[in-house]
């Protein structure tokens, strides 16, 4: 134990104060009569907020008197499983002293909670332990929004106040060297994990921070679970496996929530362990399984507004790195332009993602980007640069019931006058509806047998199994002669 300011290895005792208020206890519950007539929702729910505040009451109390009797730089020097002990036997202890009347489950969660609060990310635990979650979205203090199955739900998670969801912002954000305050009130982060975290403070957020964290799952996933899943079928995932592996440039298209990184993780899986990759990133994100992978993350300034290092300057500067493959988490600025001289100066295999609707939308998106960085070049040389950069785009999409569907696999093929022609390979046709509201589809070919990457696939000794893909993944009509690509 660590007394506060003192040499001694025992906690300095509190003063017995006089009893708080009993906390309501799961035994007195049960003693209780069972009403005539159950209480309406409304009822219900002011009980609930009620005995939240009793509880937070006494929680507050017994962290304050926690505070009181440790020391928090002593703490900080044991290992986080001995350091929890610790906690948990001074907070029993205060509660014994304080006569604080609770069940045992009651006081177990207290434990848990004040243990969270000095040592972890406070009320967030018990959130980011589940492995089901893929988003988490704290709108303030007392309401926190979290998305499963592709689907927001609220949760009865919340804060002691704005200052201690403050306090955990910071303590997430200097984990990798950044700051969030009135002076810097957005910041991008992550966790260590890797999962991605976004906090944007007062004066900005007017009803408090407002915390964003999309989660990464434990387990990577790779093509054969989304497979299973039903994002993609099993000749969808192998011509995505060739895809990678004879080294195509990829640009992963879809909106916000859609599994681009995701998939982007899954298809580095199909790289050769030999291979020199070099990623960059706004906030390392991708979890590469390679040996020979070198990560490269951004910079925001300092607090003189300097020093700040850009995706450009990453993109530029992996370059000289001798990089056989050059990954861009994101592509959202003028970095796309060096991202495509790269590609096209013989770092084949290089793959990125970018916000678009649909892979047509993409080249547009491309374009724009382009321009933004100043280049005083015409449309058409900007369109030749991409055709002769990009090979496939994969389009990815959140429907909505929930579920991510890779819609398209598309080939860029040329120019065709002022036109950039592509190709889909591979589509996804909806169906219907279930009862349940699932939505209904499938994944087809469209017919191309023998598609522009055909001979870099015979190069690598893989044109076999991308023809029996691409024969099996055909769907015939009432004929029986295959569907042809009604989005060409």
């Amino acid at each position: 134990m660590f007394g506060k300011r003192t040499g001694d290895t025992a906690p300095r005792r509190v003063q017995k104060p006089a009893a708080l208020p009993a906390a309501p206890t799961a035994a007195a519950s049960e003693m209780r009569q069972t009403p005539p007539k159950p209480p309406s929702y409304a009822a219900q729910a002011a009980e609930q907020r009620r005995h939240s505040e009793e509880y937070y009451d006494v929680k507050t109390t017994v962290f304050n008197a926690l505070i009181d009797t440790i020391d928090l730089t002593q703490l900080a020097k044991l290992e986080i499983a001995s350091a929890r002990e610790e906690i948990r036997d001074i907070v029993s202890e205060i509660i014994q002293i304080k006569n604080v009347v609770m069940s045992i489950a009651e006081q177990e969660e207290l434990l848990e909670d004040i243990c969270n609060d000095v040592l972890g990310y406070g009320p967030l635990e018990p959130l980011l332990a589940r492995d089901d979650i893929a988003d988490i979205m704290v709108n303030g203090a007392n309401l926190t929004y979290i998305e499963v199955a592709g689907k927001v739900q609220p949760t009865n998670v919340r804060f002691a106040d704005n200052l201690q969801l403050m306090n955990i912002c910071q303590r997430i954000v200097s984990q990798v060297g950044r700051r969030v305050d009135e002076s810097s009130p957005i910041c991008d982060a992550r966790l260590p994990d890797g999962s991605r975290v976004n906090v944007i403070a007062p004066p900005l957020a007017i009803d408090g921070p407002a915390l964003t964290i999309r989660k990464f799952k434990r387990d990577r996933l790779n093509l054969a679970q989304l497979s299973k899943m039903g994002t993609i079928t099993p000749e969808g995932k192998t011509i995505l496996e060739i895809i990678g592996r004879v080294r195509c440039n990829v640009l992963i298209s879809g909106g916000t929530g859609s599994g681009k990184t995701t998939l982007l993780n899954c298809l580095t899986g199909s790289i050769a362990h030999d291979e020199r990759i070099i990623t960059c990133e706004d906030s390392a994100e991708l979890q590469l399984q390679q040996p020979h992978v070198v990560r490269l993350e951004t910079r925001p300034p300092n607090l003189e507004g300097e020093g700040e290092i850009k995706m450009r300057d990453l993109v530029r500067n992996c370059l000289r790195m001798r990089p056989e493959r050059i990954i861009v988490g994101e592509v959202r600025g003028p970095e796309a332009f060096d991202l495509l001289q790269a590609m096209n100066t013989g770092h084949d295999g290089s793959m990125g993602t970018l916000h678009s609707n649909s892979p047509r939308e993409a080249i547009s998106r491309l374009e724009s980007m382009i321009m933004m960085g100043g280049f005083q070049l015409p449309v058409r040389t900007i369109r030749e640069m991409i055709t002769g950069s990009v090979d496939i785009i994969v389009q990815v999409a959140r429907l909505r019931d929930g579920s991510r569907k890779v819609t398209h696999i598309t080939e860029v093929l040329g120019m065709e006058g002022d036109v950039v022609t592509l190709q889909n390979i591979l589509v996804y046709d909806i169906t219907g509806e279930d009862a349940n509201g699932r939505i209904l589809g499938r994944h087809r070919s469209t017919g191309i047998a023998r598609p522009r990457f055909w001979e870099r696939a015979q190069y690598f000794g893989e044109e076999g199994k991308l023809a029996e893909a691409l024969a099996s993944a055909e769907v015939l009509d009432e004929s029986g002669s295959p569907l042809g690509d009604l989005n060409a």
